[in-house]
């Protein structure tokens, strides 16, 4: 029998670290581009990615307690900000659509508003971004 080969945990490590990374530098990068820093609500999502990324590059280099406490509090207002965003997206959408279509239902407003100007659910990728290095700092705790 041909024995199976298994990842071990610091090439799944690097796999989530490169992952988060990238995530972080490309969100980062595409709210930049378009210009999602106008308000001040708007620079949340930044605010948390490059506090994140700070203690992301920091954790290469030391894991002390204060570090990974840091970064597990950092990606809970990460997911926080996502969650938010879809509020703020949805609200601002909801709120047009309402003002276009002053008679409709308010359900066929909502469903509209889910498609509408602002990308409703673009924000829930700052969740998804907490989950990655969530797992990341899981397997960090481990190595302690």
């Amino acid at each position: 029998m041909e024995k199976q080969h298994r990842p071990s945990r610091v090439g799944v490590q690097q796999i989530i670290a490169a992952a988060i990374l990238f995530m972080m530098v490309g969100t980062a990068l595409e709210l930049y581009l378009l210009d999602h820093y106008e308000g001040t609500l708007q620079l949340i999502p930044l605010l948390c990615i490059g506090a994140t990324l700070v203690t992301v590059i920091a954790l290469f280099f030391r894991k002390t307690p204060l570090l990974l406490g840091t970064f597990r509090v950092l990606l809970i207002l990460t997911a926080l900000s996502g969650v938010y965003g879809v509020f703020l997206h949805l609200r601002a959408n909801y709120e047009f659509e309402q003002e276009m279509k002053p008679t409709a239902e308010p359900w066929d407003v909502f469903v509209e508003s889910l498609a509408g100007a602002l990308p409703s659910l673009a924000p829930a990728s700052m969740i998804v971004l907490a989950l990655i290095g969530y797992a990341y700092f899981l397997l960090l705790k481990r190595e302690q």
